[in-house]
């Protein structure tokens, strides 16, 4: 390659004007006569010529080829019948004719599946960002059309850009579609789903106006069925059952037809609903004025989400004296409103030092019995009122308490310390300086206890004096119960000999009575990471745990080793294949793991 260039040392308006200055001066000495006309003219055009930077150029130029940019999308929807052969035979063709064009290059790229859809725009925008711009010829796209990230699209391209699409005319699909699903709801307060069946594509005529049938199932239990026309939203109320994650898992059948569906994964969906309660109600009663009233009082009430009622049995029936019932107490004590009436209303009921004084009759205490089998939960914080022939335990509700008193106080300093199920019981374990086995670390002592013989089926977690039971857990009908057997906690709060965690302890007790999951002693509980990654955690009260059955949602089954992290802790690690519904069982322990979006998103719109 050779030729002439310029580079001019001033701009070309100023070259120009030089030399039709010399031009002009040339024209004017001529008309005038005068000599050396045509040397002043040559003289001046040489020195425009001369400022204009003439220059010979010469070299050798090389041809660059064209890119041409070929996207291969090979997510999750392009897995539906036929659109992989077609995609095979576009790509090896284009390929096939691509490479046949003289000075052309082809950059293929693969765009994978992810967990939050087909990302066509973040590929070829890094696929041009990879290219010069002057060299891309074009971009050809072999997709189904769907696109996640619209948004990273390139305003523009530097070549023309080409799309071949999957499918085929006679497509058609039914999916089920979330149009709305809440993410909390109140413990035992209907919570409103909407959602509706759609149809999209050529669907067949026998299939258009077949309702679809919807299995509803809550934490794998199947709530009922009912029959859905396309089109037609529906506002379905579930209710949920405990706090923590409820699981409502909402499908149906694929529809009978000549020519099939595209796809039945989009047939079902799950929605997470995270129960949690309104507020927690608690009715406390205190059999007499001491030291450990306030106590509790200031532990309930610093809790915001806990409404207390909270009456102190100042004056006993039985004491004789000229002071008019009017004048006992502000207000009345409304044992049957509360007892007979309201008694469900409660969350759990604690009996602090209570005596049994004739305040309440026995069809009460027959009542609080069946509120506990029902559900309820009781906190019974024995005195030396245990002992005597005031005690509870002389009750009808003697029935459902998990110790008997022997009549027997001990009157003595002791170390409350962990039994063996309080290492591994959620409300004791783990609980602000406990001491460690083999070292000499205390939790501060306490002075007096009651001594009692245990129920076979209660947990003993805390022992006292000579390792009789100091705190106490059982478990009635549907109900819970949980007994300590002194009034000496708020030597604790008071850091007596260096206290301990009475705050903790008792927030825990009453959580635990309320049936609060995280404190639950047999629990099944798993943790979603990043992609899939699942960390599982058994809790369990027994000395081993597992294997962890895992059921997919194509059916297919998995074991699960769990490894032993701690007293009554047994963890193992898991990625799943892919989203869906999962159900982890480990012996009559259950859980439904939802993985993924309520509804997989590359198969929302398949056609």
């Amino acid at each position: 390659m050779s030729g002439l260039t310029f580079d001019p040392m001033l701009a070309w308006p100023l070259v120009g004007a030089l030399a039709l200055l010399a031009l002009l001066v040339g024209l004017w000495s001529l008309w005038r006569g005068l000599r050396g006309w045509a040397w002043r003219g040559i003289a001046g055009l040489a020195a425009a010529a001369a400022l204009a930077g003439p220059a010979l150029e010469s070299g050798i130029r090389h041809k660059l080829s064209d890119i041409v940019i070929l996207l291969d999308d090979r997510s999750a929807s392009q897995s539906l019948p036929g659109r992989p052969a077609q995609t095979d035979a576009a790509v090896e063709e284009l390929t096939r004719q691509l490479a046949a064009l003289p000075d052309t290059e082809i950059r293929r790229v693969t765009v994978s599946d992810d967990p939050d859809g087909t990302q066509i725009g973040t590929a070829l925008t890094r696929a041009l960002a990879a290219e010069p711009q002057g060299r891309v010829a074009g971009v050809i796209a072999v997709t189904d059309g769907l696109a996640h990230d619209a948004p990273m699209l390139p305003a523009t391209a530097p070549g023309p850009v080409h799309v071949l699409l999957t499918g085929q005319a006679q497509d058609w699909d039914r999916r089920l579609v979330i149009e709305e699903a809440p993410a909390y709801g109140l413990i035992g307060k209907p919570v409103t789903i909407r959602l509706r069946v759609e149809d999209q594509g050529a669907v067949p005529a026998e299939v258009a106006q077949m309702p679809a049938r919807l299995r509803i199932l809550l934490d794998g239990k199947e709530m009922r069925g009912l029959d859905l026309p396309p089109g037609v939203p529906l506002d379905l109320e579930v209710v949920p059952e405990h706090a923590g994650q409820n699981v409502v898992s909402i499908g149906f059948d694929a529809p009978q037809a000549a020519l099939p569906e595209l796809t039945d994964r989009n047939n079902s969906a799950a929605v997470q609903i995270e129960g949690v309660r309104d507020r927690l109600r608690v009715l406390l009663v205190s059999g007499a004025p001491h030291a450990g009233e306030r106590t509790w009082r200031n532990l309930l009430k610093s809790d915001a989400n806990v409404d207390l009622i909270h009456f102190t049995i100042l004056r006993p029936p039985d004491k004789m004296d000229a002071v008019p019932v009017d004048e006992m107490s502000l207000i009345a004590f409304p044992t049957h409103e509360l007892f007979m009436e309201r008694i469900r209303d409660f969350d759990l009921i604690i009996f602090d030092r209570y005596r049994v004084r004739g305040i309440l009759l026995p069809q009460y205490y027959d009542n609080i019995r069946r509120y506990v089998e029902e559900g309820g939960a009781i906190l019974v914080s024995a005195g030396p009122e245990m002992s005597s022939v005031e005690s509870l335990n002389l009750s009808p509700l003697g029935a459902i308490l998990p110790a008997r008193p022997t009549g027997r106080i001990y009157a003595e300093p002791f170390l409350p310390r962990l039994t063996e199920d309080g290492a591994r019981h959620p409300v004791t374990a783990g609980l602000p300086g406990a001491p460690a086995e083999g070292s000499d670390s205390h939790w501060g002592r306490w002075l007096r206890m009651s001594q009692v013989i245990p129920d076979p089926r209660a947990q003993v977690v805390l022992s006292g004096a000579q390792d009789e039971p100091l705190l106490l857990f059982s478990r009635v009908g549907k109900g819970r119960v949980a007994m300590l057997t002194s009034d000496q906690v708020w030597l604790w709060g008071r850091g007596f000999e260096g206290g301990g965690p009475q705050l903790e302890l008792l927030r825990r007790i009453a959580h635990w009575s309320m049936q609060e999951p995280e404190l639950e002693e047999e629990a099944l509980l798993a943790d979603v990471g990043p992609g899939m990654a699942v960390t599982i955690t058994r809790r369990t009260m027994d000395a081993t745990a597992g294997p962890l059955r895992i059921t997919r949602p194509d059916g297919d089954t998995e074991e699960v080793a769990l490894a032993e992290a701690g007293p009554g802790r047994f963890t193992a690690r898991w990625t799943a294949p892919g989203p869906g519904l999962y159900r982890l069982v480990d012996g009559e322990i259950g859980r439904v793991l939802a993985l993924g979006p309520a509804a997989p998103r590359e198969f929302e719109q398949t056609v």
